[in-house]
């Protein structure tokens, strides 16, 4: 979890003002650890900043996916789901239980990496590599995972 000086200090560098709204939405969904919708980061703000929003609070992780301070997931419903982590990884979507997980394999990467040199596709600059993986939750003790 970042400081309110270090958020300032990333809203700065992505060429934004640090207002009070940013600070405070930028703040919660760094908390936030499931992947939050719009809905879900509204419901924490309006808790202690009932002034902000619905509209202000879309249009605001909007302007963070657009500067390069969050990302944006997509659920197999295509519900939109906001992500603070923007390093390489992967995401993992149960279906049942709506969750979406973080997944990292540097192995996996680097097998898309080569995957693409073996295939001579040459005009191409990998800048990020996101898989996604739909599945769900099981009980091991009922149900077969893989035979």
């Amino acid at each position: 979890m970042r400081d309110l000086a270090e958020i300032q200090e990333m809203l700065r560098s992505a060429g934004l003002k640090a207002t009070h709204q940013r600070l405070v939405i930028m703040s919660i969904v760094m908390k936030m650890t499931n992947h939050p919708s719009v809905d879900q980061i509204y419901g924490e703000v309006r808790k202690d900043h009932p002034s902000i929003s619905l509209a202000t609070v879309y249009k605001t992780v909007e302007t963070f996916v657009e500067n390069g301070l969050l990302s944006k997931v997509a659920t197999r419903e295509g519900q939109m789901r906001y992500d603070p982590r923007l390093d390489n990884h992967g995401h993992i979507y149960c279906g049942n239980t709506k969750e979406l997980l973080d997944f990292y394999d540097d192995e996996l990467n680097e097998l898309i990496i080569d995957f693409f040199k073996n295939r001579k596709v040459n005009n191409l600059k990998i800048k990020n590599i996101t898989v996604r993986i739909n599945g769900d939750k099981i009980d091991p003790s009922k149900d077969v995972i893989i035979k």
